[in-house]
C-alpha cells in the first residue's frame, strides 16, 4: 500500500494550505485599511509591487527546479510572505527597497531551504532584517500619520515610491523611537508633550494594532492556529512592561498598554510568530516560544539600539525552535516518559 507523502505545514481543521493562506490574507485587510487611512496609499503600493515581484520570482524559481510553477503559486504562500513583509515596511519605501526585500524573503528565506515547509526561519522576517541592517535610513523613514500632517494622494504616493528624490517626503519618528530617545521627561509628560504620542499608544498606532488584533482573533476563530504562542507573547510583553514601568520615570520602559498597542506587537503576535513551519510544534512548546519572543521584544526595545525588535526576536527563536521541540515533545499515547 502506498502512503501519501506530505510535508509541513500541517493545517489543523483545514485541508488545503491555500485555504489557510487565504484566511491569513483576508485577516490582514482590517490592518491594511487602517494603515491606509492614517498613513495614505503607500502601504497599498508596497503590497501591489511586492506581491507582483514575489509571484514572478516564485514562478521562475519553481520552473527552474522542474516543478509546476502554477501549483506553487496557487497555494498563496509566497503572496502571504510578500504581504507580511510589505506591511512591515514603511509606507512610500523606495521601489528598489521593496524589490530587494521580497527577493531576499523568497530566495534566501524560503527557496534556498527547499520551499514551503522546509524553511527554518520566517521568510518575511529574513527579508525585513536584511533590509533593516543594510538600509537603516530608508527603513526608519515612516510617514507622518493623518492627524499630524497631510496624507499624499495616489499620484504623489507613486512619485515618492518610484522617484524618491524628486519630492520631499514628510516623515516622523514612531512612538517607539520617541520612547527610546527620551532622556529627561517622565513617561506621562512625554506622552502629553509630543503630539505623535497623543492617544493611548501614539496617533494611528493604537488603531492599527487594534485592527490587527481583530484580524488575529478571526484567525483564532477559524482555527488557523492555536492561542498559545500569541497569548504567551502578549502576556510576557505586558508583564515585562509592568515590571519595568517604575511609576513612569524618565528611565521607564513604557507602560504595558503602550507596548501592547505600539509598533508591531499585535501584527507579530497573530501573523508572524504563528507561522506553522518555523515555530514550535507542541502547545507547551508554543507557550515557551511565544513567551521568549515577548521577553526579547521588550528587552531589545528598552535596552537595544533598535526601537522595535520583533524581527530579531522571531529569528532568534526560530533558531531555538528545534531545541524547544526536543524538550517539549508529548509522550506517545500508551507510554510513559522514562526518567534517567
Amino acid at each position: 500500500m502506498s502512503l501519501l507523502r506530505v510535508t509541513s505545514p500541517h493545517a489543523s481543521g483545514l485541508k488545503k494550505v491555500s485555504q489557510v493562506m487565504r484566511d491569513v490574507l483576508l485577516a490582514t485587510i482590517p490592518g491594511i485599511l487602517v494603515m491606509t487611512w492614517f498613513f495614505g496609499p503607500g502601504t497599498l503600493i508596497n503590497l501591489i509591487l511586492g506581491g507582483s515581484v514575489a509571484l514572478a520570482v516564485e514562478y521562475g524559481v519553481m520552473a527552474l527546479r522542474g516543478r509546476d510553477p502554477r501549483v506553487a503559486i496557487s497555494d498563496l504562500s509566497v503572496l502571504v510572505t510578500a504581504t507580511l513583509l510589505c506591511i512591515a515596511l514603511p509606507p512610500y519605501a523606495p521601489w528598489w527597497l521593496i524589490v530587494i526585500g521580497v527577493l531576499t524573503a523568497v530566495l534566501l528565506g524560503k527557496q534556498v531551504f527547499g520551499g514551503l515547509g522546509y524553511n527554518p526561519f520566517n521568510p518575511a522576517m529574513v527579508g525585513y532584517v536584511v533590509l533593516l541592517i543594510s538600509f537603516p535610513v530608508q527603513m526608519s523613514s515612516w510617514a507622518v500619520p493623518r492627524e499630524l500632517g497631510a496624507v499624499p494622494g495616489i499620484a504623489e504616493a507613486l512619485q515618492r515610491v518610484f522617484l524618491p528624490g524628486s519630492i520631499d517626503a514628510l516623515t516622523g519618528a514612531t512612538p517607539l523611537d520617541l520612547l527610546r530617545q527620551n532622556t529627561g521627561l517622565l513617561f506621562d509628560d512625554l506622552m502629553k508633550t509630543r503630539p505623535e504620542l497623543s492617544g493611548w499608544a501614539g496617533v494611528g498606532w493604537f488603531e492599527v494594532n487594534l485592527a490587527f488584533l481583530a484580524g488575529g482573533l478571526w484567525l483564532l476563530y477559524r482555527r488557523v492556529f492555536t492561542w498559545h504562542a500569541p497569548i504567551a507573547m502578549l502576556a510576557t510583553l505586558a508583564l515585562c512592561a509592568l515590571m519595568g514601568f517604575d511609576g513612569g520615570s524618565s528611565q521607564s520602559g513604557g507602560s504595558a498598554l503602550f507596548h501592547l498597542f505600539s509598533g508591531a506587537s499585535m501584527f507579530a503576535a497573530f501573523f508572524i510568530i504563528t507561522d506553522p513551519v518555523s515555530s514550535a510544534v507542541s502547545n507547551r512548546g508554543r507557550l515557551i516560544f511565544g513567551a521568549l519572543i515577548g521577553l526579547l521584544v521588550y528587552l531589545i526595545r528598552v535596552l537595544g539600539n533598535y526601537p522595535d525588535a520583533v524581527a530579531f526576536a522571531v529569528l532568534i527563536l526560530n533558531f531555538c525552535a528545534p531545541f524547544i521541540d526536543h524538550y517539549t515533545q508529548p509522550t506517545v499515547y500508551g507510554t510513559r516518559k522514562q526518567t534517567p
